[in-house]
Parts: C-alpha cells; structure tokens; sequence
C-alpha cells in the first residue's frame, strides 16, 4: 500500500483541506498509516497532479484561502483497483520487542519503564478511540451501527485501532509486570 490509497480512502468521505485531512490522519488513520502533515501535502499534490483528486480554492476573509480536495472518478478507479488487489500480511516492527527480546543480557529497569509508559500511551489511545467511535454512532448502539450506520469503513478501521491498543496495553503491563517479578528476590537465594 503506497500513502496514495490511505489519502484517497480519507478523501472518499467528503471534500477536505490539507489541514483537515492530517487531523483526520492523525485521529483515525493513523491506526494503519502513519504520515506527518508535509507528506500529505506533499501527496496531495501529487495525487491532483495525476488527476486522482482535484482541489478548489476557497477564499476566506478572515483567514488565509484554502484549497479542498475531493477524489476524482479516476481515483475512485485506483481505489477500486486497489480494493481488488490481494492484500500482504500485516508485520511488525518495534525496537521495544527486540529490547524485550535481549532482556535477559541486559538491565530490565529501563526496559520495564518503556513497557509502562507505552502502555500509558495505548490507555490515552484507547479513551480516544472510545469517545471517536461513540461520536460515530450517535444515538445507535453498536450492533444498530453495524448494520445500518454511515459511514462504516472509518468505523471498522477505529475498532481495529482500539482492540490493537486494548491488546498492546495488557502486553506491555503482564509483559512489566513479569519482568518486575523476576527482579524480586527469592527467599533462599
């Protein structure tokens, strides 16, 4: 997946600013693509550039002009495409694993301080994920979402975000937890 296809499925929604679509990035996509504001920008010029989206200049009295852009049929072609396209398993990189990995050759006191304030991290990702997702679904219990709610995708993709941090927090803190217990001396010992 190229950084194209997760600005056109942010784009699908509606019409966004530059400003508008990194907010949107930062909240909700970034649970699968991870992209700071000047990379978007950067392509969002590219995408109009290729006739993907096309972008408007809105003129503001109060505040500098902007420009929206929305997906043109040619980007909702590429999406299409896209979508059809067999999918590559998902991996993972993260230096804390390999610092877990070697914690028995080194000093598991800073290594048990990156897993709590990680986990510390997850919990804050986790409160924002709830109150995203019920602002999602208004008045409509989940199961009613679900089934009748719109739109569906960004909502599929924050649950995804907030089992993957519900999943990463309890790592971190059993993961800490054993860690400290295998520092507390033995009776015997």
């Amino acid at each position: 997946m190229a950084l194209r296809h997760a600005v056109l499925a942010a784009l699908v929604y509606g019409e966004f600013s530059g400003y508008e679509l990194a907010k949107s990035f930062d909240l909700g996509v970034a649970n699968f693509w991870h992209a700071l504001p000047q990379q978007l920008y950067a392509e969002l010029a590219k995408l109009e550039k290729d006739g993907l989206v096309t972008g408007r200049q809105v003129v503001q009295e109060t505040r500098p002009n902007k420009r929206l852009f929305t997906v043109t049929d040619a980007g909702l072609a590429e999406l299409e495409h896209f979508a059809a396209a067999a999918s590559k398993p998902s991996f993972i990189r993260d230096d804390l694993l390999v610092k877990v990995q070697a914690v028995d050759r080194v000093d598991a006191g800073p290594v048990i301080e990156q897993l709590e304030a990680r986990a510390a991290a997850a919990e804050s990702k986790i409160e924002l994920l709830e109150k995203l997702l019920s602002r999602m679904r208004g008045d409509a219990d989940e199961t009613e979402f679900l089934l009748h709610g719109e739109p569906v995708g960004p909502y599929l993709t924050c649950r995804r975000g907030l089992v993957f941090e519900e999943e990463h927090r309890n790592w971190c803190l059993s993961t800490a937890a054993a860690l400290r217990e295998r520092q507390v001396p033995r009776a015997g010992n």
